[in-house]
C-alpha cells in the first residue's frame, strides 16, 4: 500500500476539506452490503482486475471493494483524507491499495486501465462531462462506471434535522455558499450523453440511526468549515446541538430516512459487454 503524491487541479476547491480527514473516517457512513453485492455482481469482480475511486475521501468505497479485485487505486486531492485513508487500510490489514493524490482534472494522469470507476458523493464536485471523455479511454471495455449519491444530513427531512438547522443558524447566520450545489443537468443525463450510455439506475432505500456524538461529528465532516467558523464556540455549539435533539426526540435515537440513488453505466449494451 503506497502514498503518491503529484501536482493537481483540486476538486476541492478552497480546500473545503481540508482538516476534516479524522471526522470524515470516524462519523461519515458507509454503504450497505446490499450496494456492493450488486457492484460485485454487476461487474464480475472476482478478485481480478482494477478498480478507480476517484474523490476517494477516506476510502469508504475503495477500502470494501478492494477484495474483490488484484489492485485498487484512490484518488484525492486533499491530503488528509488520504492519510486517514491510509490508516483505515492498514487497520482493516487491505494491501492492495495505492492512495494518490490528485484530482479529476489530472485524468488520465498515467494511473492505467480499470475495469470499475466509483465516485461515491463526488461527482457533483467534477467537469462532469470532461471527467466522462477522460474515463472513456481508461476503462475497459466490459467495465464501466458507478456513481453513487444520497441524502445530506444537514438537509432537513425530519424534525430533530430541522433542529440542527436551527442552531446552525443561529450561531453562523446564513450559511456561506461552497459554489456547488445540485447540478441542473442531471448526473443521468450526462451519462447518456457521454461514452458510458448504457445506464441502470438502482435505489437503495433504507434508515440510518444517529446519536447526538455521531451527529457533530458528521457536521464537522462536511465542506462547510464549520470548526473554523465556530471558534471557541464549539463546545456552546455542542451542547446547543445536543440540546435541541433531545428536545426534537427524547429518545436520543434518531432515524434518518435514506435514498442511495446508484448508476451504473457502461460503454456498451450489458448483453454485449462480455
Amino acid at each position: 500500500m503506497t502514498t503518491t503524491n503529484r501536482p493537481t487541479t483540486s476538486d476541492d476547491p478552497a480546500g473545503l476539506f481540508a482538516g476534516t480527514g479524522r471526522f470524515y473516517a470516524r462519523f461519515r457512513p458507509g454503504y450497505p452490503r446490499v450496494f456492493f453485492d450488486d457492484l460485485i455482481r454487476a461487474f464480475g469482480l472476482d478478485g481480478s482486475g482494477r478498480l478507480l475511486d476517484l474523490g476517494c475521501g477516506t476510502g469508504q468505497l475503495t477500502i470494501p471493494l478492494a477484495g474483490h479485485v488484484a489492485e485498487a487505486v484512490g484518488v484525492d486531492p486533499e491530503p488528509d483524507m488520504l492519510a486517514e485513508a491510509a490508516r483505515q487500510a492498514l487497520a482493516g490489514e487491505v494491501g492492495n491499495v495505492t492512495w494518490v493524490r490528485g484530482g479529476s482534472a489530472d485524468l488520465p494522469g498515467g494511473l492505467g486501465r480499470f475495469r470499475l470507476v466509483t465516485m461515491g458523493r463526488s461527482f457533483h464536485w467534477m467537469e462532469r462531462e470532461r471527467v466522462l471523455e477522460a474515463l472513456a479511454g481508461m476503462v475497459e471495455d466490459d467495465g464501466g462506471v458507478v456513481i453513487a449519491n444520497d441524502g445530506c444530513l444537514a438537509r432537513p427531512i425530519t424534525a430533530w434535522q430541522h433542529a440542527i438547522e436551527e442552531v446552525q443558524h443561529r450561531f453562523l447566520g446564513p450559511l456561506p455558499e461552497t459554489g456547488v450545489g445540485t447540478p441542473a443537468k442531471p448526473h443521468t443525463a450526462v451519462l447518456v450523453d457521454s461514452p458510458f450510455p448504457h445506464v441502470v439506475r438502482v435505489v437503495h432505500e433504507f434508515e440510518r440511526s444517529w446519536t447526538a456524538e455521531r451527529i457533530i461529528g458528521y457536521l464537522y465532516s462536511t465542506s462547510l468549515p464549520l470548526r473554523r467558523l465556530l471558534g471557541d464556540r464549539r463546545p456552546a455549539f455542542e451542547r446547543a446541538i445536543a440540546d435541541a435533539l433531545l428536545a426534537a426526540d427524547p429518545t436520543g435515537r434518531f432515524l434518518e430516512p435514506v435514498r442511495l440513488e446508484v448508476l451504473l453505466a457502461r460503454k456498451r449494451p450489458l448483453d454485449s459487454a462480455g
